[in-house]
């Protein structure tokens, strides 16, 4: 990816919104970089399509010619025999409504499966089959320079938009998936501490610059993607049983070693840290965290625990906390995909401190 292009490399919420739009006439072959969330894309159209769209994923990788149709044989009323062809049922194309078709890590798949799939993506047809005019068709492959197989030649590309898909801001990860999905908090409180994880090896010439993520001009074993910090996040909160020693060490598999050690810091803080139950008996006396990131970290946790008797004392208790703070559990809060969005927004409190704290919202619009 030259500089150029990286200029217009776009976040996964606009790529869903040119789907939306003009997914229905062009296909587009979404490359990015690995681990961020290229796959989730299917979720988060069927989401915003409702009822209106089926999902149907293939994942090209795993395809062989014979996989995508198989001769089927018929005869005419006097006998005389042809052959049709039927279609893999995950292409959805006898489904016969509108569908979002999903070819994923089509830049690995072998050839003959890519030439198979060229009238899908160019045509939305494949044998006597016929997509619903309405169907979204995509595609997504990995970028050439992270050296995992993924290659296109010029005709395949030339059938294809190829929107570039750039990694996440710690800010936007946090908002539009950390905290909707209740990650754990050290995790969370590590990725606002460290915002540089989530680079581009293109914006880091040495890689040592960086040593938390993959670069292609270095051997790594391990290190930081989106997605492995989900497994990291997996590997805190269900590993309660665990050593410490094994615990750092299923973190040096899943982010790396720079990455695990410095994650562990943030897990020793996390015990620090005042409890769900504190806040909620005691919200004028439970214990503020000294530091900036302990702080994060509370809200964090408080995010992931929240439940409906604890909107009230949590308000109270976060009138105590810096409103840089008080801005971030606002902005997850507010995501509409967060559970407890509903129950915030209504109660009682946080609308006194909306009305009090409404420049913050204006700021936000500008």
């Amino acid at each position: 990816m030259n500089s150029a292009e990286q200029m217009y490399a776009v976040g996964l919420n606009d790529i869903v919104d040119t789907l939306m739009d003009t997914g229905m006439d062009v296909t587009y072959l979404i490359q990015g970089h690995m681990g961020t969330g290229k796959s989730e894309l299917l979720k988060m159209l069927i989401k915003k399509l409702g009822a209106t769209h089926l999902g149907c994923y293939f994942d090209c990788t795993t395809k062989d010619l014979g996989d995508i149709t198989i001769p089927n044989i018929a005869k005419m009323d006097d006998g005389t025999g042809y052959v049709t062809y039927l279609t893999n049922e995950e292409l959805g194309m006898h489904i016969n409504k509108p569908i979002v078709l999903m070819l994923d890590e089509y830049g690995k798949a072998n050839k003959a499966v890519k030439n198979s799939l060229l009238r899908v993506i160019l045509e939305r047809k494949i044998g006597s089959y016929e997509l619903h005019p309405d169907s979204i068709v995509f595609a997504t492959t990995n970028l050439g320079a992270e050296n995992v197989g993924d290659k296109l030649e010029p005709h395949q590309r030339n059938r294809v938009s190829t929107l570039l898909a750039r990694k996440p801001t710690a800010e936007e990860w946090l908002v539009d998936f950390a905290i909707p999905n209740g990650l754990n908090p050290s995790v969370m409180g590590f990725a606002k501490e460290y915002p540089h994880i989530f680079q581009g090896f293109e914006e880091v010439k040495d890689p040592s610059d960086n040593p938390y993520i993959f670069h292609p001009r270095e051997e790594r074993a391990a290190f930081i993607t989106p997605r492995s910090l989900h497994t990291a996040s997996k590997i805190l909160t269900k590993g309660v049983n665990m050593s410490e020693h094994a615990l750092h060490a299923a973190l040096i598999g899943a982010i790396g070693a720079r990455g695990a050690l410095d994650l562990m810091a943030f897990v020793t803080m996390a015990n620090q840290l005042p409890s769900i139950e504190s806040i909620k008996q005691d919200p004028a006396g439970a214990k503020v965290p000294d530091g900036a990131s302990a702080v994060c970290m509370t809200v964090f946790k408080v995010l992931g625990a929240m439940e409906r008797e604890l909107v009230n004392p949590w308000m109270d208790y976060m009138g105590r906390l810096s409103k840089e703070a008080q801005a971030m559990f606002v902005q997850g809060a507010m995501n509409p995909d967060y559970k407890f969005h509903t129950d915030i927004v209504r109660n009682g409190k946080f609308g006194q401190w909306a009305i009090e704290n409404n420049y913050m919202f204006t700021a936000d619009k500008k």
